[in-house]
């Protein structure tokens, strides 16, 4: 029956509703833990305004949880049929006394059984509607309030910190002074021989004999490669051939001469044919001196078959092989003459014309770092190079030793008498600002007796640099101090405190090796 049903759905609500009374002291002792935990958290990570307003959420949605464990609803069925019912009619079952139970939804049947139902379901007393809203309503509002109060006494703690902390951030100083002495400046370059010709045979044919490899010296005359000579022997036979029969003709027309000259001295023969014999010998000469010239000729053409170098060099490349045939002119072997080198390198745009006067100039390579050659500039280009911008310059080495090989890397280096006021500073202390370089010049506070002073920027004109170090040719004084470090996170008027105790500015000097060995190495 209906009744006894609902008995044993009471028991069981009964029996949870005991579980989780038991269970409550222990739930609100958790939440009471975790509230005072995110507290914490939150007094600790003040300085975050995002975490403590996350944190601050997490702690109200915790505190709107349910203050009292859920009550049991009593379930009904929803779909009765008639049968059913008329099967479990019976007695009435006892009145049941008012509950402040609350329905998640109502629940209509049809027919006259099922209205009985449904008075004796709609008979519990549900909580008054005004009651329940202001019982909802008062967690919310509260939890509002509490989130609006937080937030804003967090957001006044974090501003009076910020404003009452002010971050003095360490830099690198540096005292300047006038640089004075020398300017060095160094360009890398290769060792390149002053001539490099491109050898080729006068004559075409087909190369029969390389001689010499890469790498090879060689000295002036002596044989590279060989064509084959068949061909141009032939020819030179051709041509003394054809100079002994112009030498017979011209013998002949001699004898005949002087023949016809006795003749006509004794007035056998007639002044004309006398002169018609001198013009056949003079053409016989002339022939014989033809076929000499063309003997001549095929006598060069089978010696040019011979490869042959014209001065005292080195093999640095070769171009064809044996079997291929060539054509007069066609390059074959290149040789580079070792009577004069000279050192290749480039000049930037912004240094030609300061470099162009300078006559102290050295070379020294990289194997042997220590020697030191003189140099001289030979030629600066007029256009620059299309790929590196910057203007072809040879310096030539007179004399050049005999291990100074092609190839070799070398440093050329310019030395330029410093001036005295010059002032040269790190590269790492200039800042660009708006297309203006500047430089951060440090105040110490009460007149140098403070641990910490302030820092504002200073525009400067700059000169030329060398090596890590740049010329300052206006804006910047002896004395003052500047920061080399860091200068990027500056503001105009921050506090700064200097790292270590303020060093004075060096000379300039030569990146390769310090201007006091190069004085000594040229004096």
């Amino acid at each position: 029956m209906w009744g006894g049903g609902g008995g044993a759905k009471g028991a069981d609500c009964s029996t949870g509703r005991s579980r989780r009374r038991l269970q409550a002291p222990a739930d609100a002792r958790l939440r009471t833990f975790r509230r005072t935990i995110l507290l914490f958290v939150i007094r600790r990570l003040t300085h975050s305004r995002v975490i403590s307003i996350l944190l601050t959420g997490q702690l109200l949605i915790s505190s709107l949880g349910p203050r009292h464990p859920r009550r049991c609803l009593k379930v009904i069925p929803k779909t009765h049929s008639r049968e059913s019912l008329a099967v479990r009619r019976g007695p009435p079952a006892a009145p049941v006394p008012p509950t402040r139970y609350r329905l998640s939804m109502p629940v209509h049947y049809a027919g006259p059984e099922v209205a009985a139902v449904d008075a004796e379901v709609r008979s519990l007393a549900p909580l008054p509607e005004r009651r329940r809203g202001r019982r909802a309503a008062r967690p919310i509002a509260a939890g509002l309030a509490m989130l609006a109060l937080s937030t804003a006494l967090m957001l006044a703690g974090c501003g009076k910190q910020a404003e009452s902390v002010e971050y003095v951030r360490p830099v690198r100083l540096l005292q300047l002074n006038p640089a004075g002495g020398k300017t060095a400046f160094e360009f890398s370059g290769e060792v390149r021989p002053r001539v490099e010709s491109r050898l080729g045979f006068r004559v075409g044919g087909k190369i029969a004999a390389r001689l010499v490899d890469v790498g090879a010296t060689v000295r002036k005359g002596q044989p590279l490669a060989r064509l084959d000579p068949t061909d141009l022997g032939l020819a030179e036979a051709g041509a003394r051939a054809q100079y002994d029969a112009a030498k017979t003709d011209r013998d002949l027309a001699a004898s005949d001469l002087k023949r016809y000259n006795e003749l006509a001295a004794k007035g056998f023969i007639s002044a004309a044919e006398q002169h018609r014999r001198q013009a056949t010998y003079d053409s016989a000469a002339s022939k014989l001196e033809q076929a000499q010239a063309n003997l001549r000729n095929q006598a060069n053409q089978t010696g040019y078959a011979v490869l042959t170098a014209d001065a005292d060099g080195v093999v640095t490349a070769i171009d064809t092989e044996v079997g291929q045939v060539v054509t007069p002119g066609q390059p074959v072997i290149r040789v580079a003459q070792t009577a004069e080198k000279e050192v290749a390198i480039g000049l930037p745009e912004d240094q030609v014309d300061m470099l162009r006067g300078i006559t102290e100039v050295t070379i020294r390579t990289w194997s042997e770092p220590d020697r030191v050659l003189p140099g001289r500039v030979r030629e600066i280009s007029a256009a620059a190079d299309t790929v590196t911008r910057t203007y072809p310059t040879r310096v030539s080495v007179p004399n050049p030793p005999a291990d100074l090989r092609i190839g070799m890397t070398a440093v050329v280096t310019f030395v330029r008498s410093g001036d005295s006021a010059a002032i040269r500073i790190p590269l790492t202390a200039l800042l660009q600002n708006n297309g203006s370089n500047q430089v951060w010049v440090y105040q110490p506070d009460s007149g140098g007796k403070g641990t910490g002073g302030t820092v504002n920027p200073v525009p400067v004109m700059l000169g030329n640099a060398d090596g890590n170090l740049i010329e300052v040719r206006s804006g910047l004084k002896p004395g003052q101090v500047i920061v080399t470090a860091g200068v990027h996170l500056l503001r105009p008027g921050q506090k700064v405190r200097p790292m270590q105790s303020i060093a004075p500015a060096q000379p300039a000097s030569n990146p390769g090796a310090p201007l006091a060995a190069l004085d000594r190495r040229l004096g």
